[in-house]
């Protein structure tokens, strides 16, 4: 592998630059681990964009905080279409004014695949991390994207494929989750920390990370809780409190709840790893509970115009990454008008109640965790971008 040195970097008067293009939590996520790897080979790089909190704290200037775009569904997009309109005008601004070395748009396809196409007509090399879901519908787009990024970088192996057959550059980095999913404490330590009770039930919720997700998720699944309370009294309920969501809107919901709810921030993995079972909403949370092999049931609801589009354009019988990943259905999904308070509860109860089906869910998520491999995501994305900007001629492998 041919990377960039402190020397390399020297030849020019500015810093090598990189701008950032991410638009929800687990695309910053994904862009903050990029660039500390990045930093460990070039200290002196630059980094900025649009992002969150975590970009800033990994050291990227963050000129548009993307907390208000971060919306999932064609009717949900043009509600807040003002606000992306403006982010994208803002992330085609700093293309002009800052000239970076080269672009990392991360995930958030449609708004990404704007900038891309704008920073190609600018002769700045496009890095594009997270592929559309080409396999799930839309599999022209793979033509599409290739004729505006350079690179395109995907984190599940089998999606390779598809930018092969077109001859698209494409390469697998691995998936950024294996190597961020690992609890700094033993389950037993965190068991006391948070002053938990192994004897009793000890189930998860995870409504989301987006406020829209909180809003539509939280109230069914505390309704879900409801009912499970009543049939397990000792039962103990957590909730990691998802970054960028704040506390007034969670207790809007849980102060209307006559379950306890433990909420817990920062320690996401530690607390997870305590649970029985976990009701998640669809996304990157779904992987994270896999590799933790944690039980679950995957819960959604779209604006319904949405989720009538997306039932007749999306191909996959699947929309939770376990099941994806493993080509088949490990563990429940209970979408639209099946995500009711009294199918949750079932699900959750059969998995607590039943030990040899939890035993069985647990060997098929092992099955996911070895299918996605060692990890070395973050590390690989940052070897992948200094290669693009050492090589003017950066193919796939």
């Amino acid at each position: 592998m041919t990377s960039l040195t402190q020397g390399d970097a020297a030849e020019s008067d500015r810093p090598l630059t990189l701008l950032f293009s991410a638009g929800e939590t687990s695309g910053e996520q994904h862009a903050a681990h990029m660039f500390l790897e990045l930093k460990k080979q070039l200290p002196n790089l630059k980094g900025l964009g649009m992002g969150g909190s975590q970009m800033q704290k990994a050291g990227i200037d963050v000129r548009f905080d993307s907390t208000g775009i971060a919306v999932i569904g064609l009717f949900e997009v043009i509600k807040h279409y003002s606000e992306i309109n403006r982010a994208l005008t803002c992330m085609k601004q700093l293309l002009v004014s800052e000239k970076p070395d080269l672009l990392v748009c991360v995930d958030y396809k449609e708004f990404n695949f704007k900038l891309a196409k704008f920073a190609k007509q600018l002769g700045i090399k496009v890095l594009f991390y997270v592929s559309p879901q080409v396999w799930a519908w839309r599999p022209g787009r793979v033509k599409k994207y290739g004729r505006v990024i350079d690179m395109m970088a995907v984190i599940f192996p089998f999606e390779t494929a598809y930018y092969e057959a077109e001859h698209v550059p494409v390469r697998y980095v691995g998936h950024p989750s294996v190597d961020k999913v690992h609890p700094q404490w033993s389950r037993e330590e965190s068991l006391t920390r948070f002053e938990l009770n192994p004897e009793h039930p000890i189930i998860g919720l995870l409504p989301g990370s987006r406020a829209h997700e909180i809003e539509r998720m939280l109230p069914v699944m505390l309704a879900a809780a409801e009912i499970i309370r009543s049939r397990l009294p000792t039962v103990q309920f957590v909730l990691p409190q998802a970054v960028g969501i704040s506390d007034d809107l969670l207790q809007r919901f849980l102060s209307q709840s006559d379950s306890k709810i433990q909420v817990v921030k920062q320690q996401t993995y530690e607390l997870i790893q305590c649970c029985d079972t976990v009701m998640t909403t669809s996304g990157t949370a779904t992987l994270e509970v896999a590799l933790l092999q944690i039980p679950m049931v995957i819960v959604y609801k779209l604006f319904w115009m949405t989720f009538w589009l997306a039932k007749y354009l999306v191909k996959t019988p699947f929309i939770g990454l376990p099941n994806i990943v493993a080509g088949k259905g490990i563990v429940k999904e209970l979408i639209q008008q099946d995500a009711t308070a009294e199918n949750i509860a079932g699900e959750v109860l059969a998995i607590v109640q039943n030990s040899q089906y939890s035993e069985a869910i647990k060997a098929d998520l092992q099955r996911v965790k070895t299918i996605l491999g060692k990890g070395g995501g973050s590390k690989n994305m940052a070897d992948l971008a200094l290669e693009m900007l050492k090589n003017p001629d950066t193919r796939s492998r």
